[in-house]
């Protein structure tokens, strides 16, 4: 594995890996990792000549400096967690290489970045998109790869190669758990032992509604996941909503033909945790 720093330096080995025919996959994370993002890898490895990774706690996506600070920064760990997957290079560069000067662009994702955590973390997508548009302009890979438990990330990244007219092929690969259904998160090592005895009452939630479309409607469906995760003392639903898969506009029967998924944000104590599941009827 060949760990890079600066941009320069990975624009020019990608440069000669393509020059010898090599196709390119990229995982973008921001450290902590975890059997997801190794999932991630093990994919692009499937699908690639050469897998690069990222590791950037990128700040402009952080509508909550607090949230920012305490993110994990975990890099001798992550080193050796990629040691049992094949990552051949590995760029890691500072703060200052992303962003030597204020990037002020914008871009226009229509409604996509308005609901669900465009709108409880206002600028969120901004600054992923600012972030994965500099890495795709350093690396521009043949394909790139993200968890679905980031559904409306996923949606967004797609709709950003189109803007910019990458033939970038944006992959989604299935969420990972833990063996209590708990989504696989970065996060999820902030959580409290106590915190973490209850935290599996989401995905239970989840699946449980997901079977319960034969019985309620999409209406009680919203409200019964809100109130059954509410009802636990260390959980707080920050919005549950079913939403369509390509415009993310909501669902208000199940009779709509359109793909369905339902998506979920749930405070617990400081920590914010996301997940979704996708609802058949």
């Amino acid at each position: 594995m060949k760990i890079i720093k600066k941009s320069k330096e990975l624009s020019d080995e990608v440069a000669f890996l393509k020059r010898n025919g090599s196709s390119i996959g990229f995982v973008p994370t921001m450290g902590a990792l975890h059997n997801g993002h190794l999932s991630l890898i093990e994919y692009s490895n499937s699908d690639n000549d050469i897998t690069i990774v990222s590791i950037f706690v990128n700040p402009t996506q952080f509508n909550d400096k607090g949230d920012y600070n305490k993110y994990p920064r975990i890099l001798k760990n992550d080193l050796e967690k990629l040691k049992n997957v094949k990552c051949d290079i590995l760029f890691t560069p500072l703060e200052n290489e992303m962003y030597p000067t204020k990037d002020k662009r914008d871009f226009n994702f229509g409604n996509l970045d308005k609901v669900m955590e465009g709108e409880h973390r206002p600028g969120h997508f901004r600054g992923v998109a600012l972030i994965v548009s500099k890495f795709f302009e350093i690396i521009n890979p043949d394909r790139t790869y993200f968890g679905e438990k980031d559904f409306q990330q996923f949606t967004i990244i797609k709709h950003l190669t189109k803007l910019l007219n990458l033939n970038i092929e944006v992959i989604s690969c299935p969420i990972l758990r833990e063996d209590d259904g708990l989504a696989m998160s970065s996060r999820n090592m902030l959580l409290t032992q106590e915190q973490r005895a209850n935290v599996s009452l989401i995905s239970k939630t989840l699946f449980e509604a997901q079977e319960n479309v034969k019985y309620m409607s999409v209406s009680e469906t919203k409200d019964w996941v809100v109130d059954t995760i509410n009802k636990n003392p260390f959980l707080e639903v920050e919005y549950f909503e079913i939403v369509d898969e390509i415009k993310l506009e909501p669902i208000s029967n199940w009779s709509d033909k359109k793909e369905k998924i339902g998506c979920i944000a749930v405070h617990v104590g400081a920590i914010r945790l996301i997940d979704n599941i996708r609802f058949y009827s």
